[in-house]
């Protein structure tokens, strides 16, 4: 199994005081807020498009957080991360929920970086999945209300980490997961296959910790990340769940009683947790929270590196190129055939026929935090592979890295070169609220709007 590492590890003998001085002396002010988002009347999940799920959900395993961390120094930005157990955010409801939280905050939208956890036991969002999910209209509705509950509840917690704002010290390192599998199997031609565990298949198994103390050392928050989908919990499961993510965030705060953990998802589009959706599924998504938090506890037993200023934030949509649609006769071949396939096929056939243009190119969210020289943190959109971590670390050269995944838009997958040259489920392109596949070229394209975003923050 390859592994690609977000950061380079390296022998740190820097111990972070057992306490500090003088809050004064603090370079951060931090700020950490939690609420509960889970739905309070039963509404259809997102993840799993089958019989099963075309039903409002009939329990709770557990409570789907949403969580938010300001972050401040003297002479940098005021930027907020809001995390939530959420499977997707489509690009209407990103832009309609941008809206809200920039007018209840007054902050821009460049200053917000949202990231969503991916759990398929989460609930449906917004009205763009509607060609996927066929609901019914009283089931609609809930959603839709829930949806307006949610963006007011994400504003709360936004301004509550705003409001919470205090002194604060960071400290980064690195741990590493045991569960996550590559899921793309590939035959003796090594192409696509099937969706099963492929252990020489590319991971991230790099597990970031980001360690926020009080002034007097005390721990107050952690954000941590692993490259995963959240999916231990299987099609056959109807109990709302954040999955491993949850799970671990629990393990870590009873390890650390009154602390705020938040999970930032990364490249793991093309990885699953192992075992999953087996018939003890739900002892199984413990395990795996329970192994990812005592592998944070670990690291923030350990010696770790301080991070400082100043924080500079970015923020750009940059325009992927996507494919030019095949000619009809294969259009009809390929909406004959798997999802990967059909899904857009048939879309690209429908907007023919109606004389709709089809776009040429997606524009992407893009995210770029630089804690000065200690760390950088790379938010990319939409469901990313493993391939773009080093492809990232090829663009900004920096080290520590931080390469998230699923930030600011969930429009579909992203696949890397490579991916689609082998084809499979992970080059099924964009998903609901538009119509496309990414063409090969747009990790070049993403990997140097990065390298230029970058450039521009460090003038």
């Amino acid at each position: 199994m390859r592994g690609y590492g977000a950061v380079a590890i390296v022998a740190v003998v820097l111990l972070l005081p057992i306490s500090r001085s003088l809050a004064s002396d603090a370079p951060w002010q931090i700020g950490l807020a939690s609420v509960c988002i889970t739905p309070e009347q039963p509404v259809w999940l997102y993840g799993y498009a089958n019989q099963n799920r075309f039903q409002p959900f009939d329990g709770r395993l557990d409570d789907l957080f949403a969580r938010a961390m300001a972050i401040q120094c003297p002479e940098g930005e005021l930027a907020v991360l809001i995390t939530a157990d959420l499977c997707v955010l489509r690009e209407p409801e990103e832009r309609e929920l941008s809206l809200v939280l920039t007018q209840r905050t007054g902050l821009q939208r460049r200053q917000i970086l949202l990231n969503w956890s991916h759990t398929h036991s989460g609930p449906m969002i917004g009205t763009s999945d509607l060609n996927r999910y066929p609901i019914p209209e009283e089931d609609l509705q809930r959603t839709k209300a829930y949806t307006q509950w949610l963006w007011n509840r994400l504003a709360d917690v936004a301004q509550a980490a705003l409001d919470d704002r205090q002194p604060a010290w960071l400290a980064w390192e690195v741990g590493r997961a045991d569960f996550i599998r590559n899921r793309r199997s590939l035959d003796a031609d090594g192409k696509y296959h099937r969706m099963a565990p492929y252990p020489d298949g590319p991971i991230d198994a790099t597990v970031p910790v980001l360690r926020i103390d009080g002034p007097d050392g005390q721990l107050r928050g952690v954000v941590f990340g692993a490259a995963c989908h959240p999916v231990t919990l299987g099609g056959s499961n109807r109990k709302v769940s954040a999955d491993f993510p949850g799970y671990a965030r629990q393990a870590i705060e009873q390890q650390h009683p009154g602390s705020t953990t938040l999970f930032v998802q990364g490249c793991g589009a093309d990885a699953n947790p192992e075992p999953r959706a087996t018939a003890d599924q739900q002892e199984w998504v413990q395990r795996h929270g329970a192994s990812l938090g005592a592998e944070v506890c670990r690291v923030l037993a350990g010696s770790m590196q301080p991070v400082t200023g100043p924080l500079r934030v970015a923020f750009t949509r940059v325009d992927l190129p996507l494919v030019s649609p095949p000619p009809a006769e294969r259009l009809e071949q390929l909406a004959e055939g798997p999802f990967w396939e059909s899904h857009n096929a048939r879309r690209i056939l429908q907007a023919q026929r109606l004389g709709q243009p089809l776009a040429e190119h997606y524009p992407a969210p893009l995210a770029l935090w630089l804690f000065g020289d200690s760390l950088t943190l790379v938010a990319l959109s939409g469901e990313v592979v493993a391939d773009y971590v080093p492809l990232v670390a090829a663009a900004v050269e920096t080290q520590p890295l931080w390469v998230a995944g699923y930030s600011n838009q969930v429009y579909g997958y992203l696949p890397s070169a490579r991916v689609i040259e082998q084809g499979g489920y992970e080059t099924l392109g964009l998903v609901s609220a538009h119509i496309g596949w990414f063409s090969a070229q747009a990790e070049q394209v993403l990997k140097q709007a990065i390298s230029d975003l970058q450039a521009d923050l460090c003038r």
